[in-house]
């Protein structure tokens, strides 16, 4: 996608994103054969719902058939959330994925998995799982040490209250 045509179509769509309280994420134009598709990838700190999603869409199609942004040739439209495993680029999102559990590649080499426990303009305070047995430990990280980011996903985190109702019955 030319740069000209990205910032036409993010001039476009971010009005009518920002009026949905959302975020714009990402605006991607990809080949599909003799087609093409463009992806706009939405966000808020609340999540976004399908029928978000559905009423952004109806707005983003009545947009692009007044303008002229995509052109003549034929297009599908996409409107939708990032996955699970998003990466994690911007502080928001950071905030978004408090008390989960990510994994970053460092700056200064090696990576960290740990759970994000709180997030400030400055960085992260995480807590690293402990290994064989010991206990989680805090640590502090910039976002300036961090060169890559992304959600892990989990399918059987046990919550807090899942373990103490496991310790009262164990005793």
């Amino acid at each position: 996608m030319s740069t000209t045509q990205s910032e036409r179509l993010r001039g476009l769509l971010a009005p009518l994103v920002s009026a949905r309280d959302l975020d714009l994420e990402e605006v991607e134009v990809t080949p599909a054969g003799k087609r093409r598709v463009l992806r706009i990838v939405v966000d808020s700190d609340d999540g976004v719902q399908l029928d978000a999603c559905a009423e952004l869409s109806r707005a983003v199609s009545q947009a692009l058939d007044d303008a002229d942004v995509m052109g003549g040739a034929p297009y599908v439209l996409e409107v939708t959330s990032p996955g699970a495993d998003r990466p994690l680029t911007e502080p928001r999102h950071f905030r978004r994925a408090t008390g989960r559990l990510m994994k970053a590649q460092l700056v200064a080499g090696g990576e960290l998995v740990a759970r994000i426990v709180d997030v400030d303009d400055e960085g992260l305070d995480l807590e690293v799982p402990g290994v064989k047995g010991r206990k989680p430990t805090e640590r502090r990280l910039a976002f300036d040490e961090i060169s890559k980011a992304r959600v892990e996903i989990e399918f059987n985190r046990k919550t807090s209250e899942q373990k103490n109702d496991e310790s009262q019955e164990e005793a």
